[in-house]
């Protein structure tokens, strides 16, 4: 079983990747034709919003007793999820 330290050492290093990631999706998006600036900003606030709900439940647990991480534990990991699930959808759809 993954102890706290390293369930947010692991949700940290992935936040900081997908953080690099739209940061080249942002420029990539600025270079955009217009109809496709629109999408790409959709997509964007869409990663954005689910990035911070995650970055949200991933304070929680740092901010949690050693006892009471495992409780917030599933719904971090459901932040994590959808996450990761539009993170692989953007992914495909930037790199074309």
């Amino acid at each position: 079983m993954t102890t706290r330290k390293e369930y947010i050492e692991q949700f940290k290093t992935k936040l900081d990747e997908w953080n690099a990631d739209i940061g080249k999706w942002e420029e990539k998006a600025r270079g955009a034709k217009n109809d496709l600036t629109i999408e790409y900003e959709m997509r964007m606030d869409d990663l954005r919003k689910k990035r911070d709900e995650a970055t949200a439940r991933l304070k929680e647990v740092q901010a949690s007793s050693e006892d009471a991480w495992k409780d917030l534990k599933a719904g971090t990991d459901s932040a994590w999820a959808a996450l990761r699930e539009a993170f692989d959808k953007a992914k495909t759809h930037f790199h074309k």
